[in-house]
């Protein structure tokens, strides 16, 4: 049994720190308040999967990914120049749902505490 391949996690948190420290610089009007939460790399490192968490609505998230997909280019190059890899990776942006569905989630525990136990 082949044990489990750890580089292409390790890469991708590289890559998600580095793509983090770019998002000052990134001067597109559209990009706005933005975080990026996780990249997720194909086992070859040729294509990246970047996640983000987008601060505002739907109108602002889909701003946002048009935005940042079409800097990709300059993201990868960036990418390229700060890190010593053989391939750098195509990168594709995608928004992360997960921080509002935990937070959700939290408010329906929240509620279901408030709310007197009937019998």
């Amino acid at each position: 049994m082949k044990p489990p391949v750890r580089r292409p996690v390790r890469v991708g948190e590289l890559i998600r720190e580095q793509i983090g420290a770019l998002m000052p610089e990134l001067r597109d009007p559209r990009i706005g308040l933005t975080t990026v939460t996780e990249v997720k790399m194909s086992p070859d490192l040729k294509h990246g999967r970047v996640y983000v968490s987008i601060l505002g609505g739907a109108e602002e998230r889909a701003k946002t990914l048009a935005g940042l997909n079409s800097a990709a280019s300059h993201i990868r190059h960036e990418i390229g120049a700060r890190l010593r890899l053989r391939n750098t990776p195509e990168l594709t942006f995608f928004y992360d749902s997960s921080i509002e569905y935990g937070a959700r989630i939290e408010e329906l525990i929240v509620k279901t505490k408030q709310s007197p136990e009937s019998d």
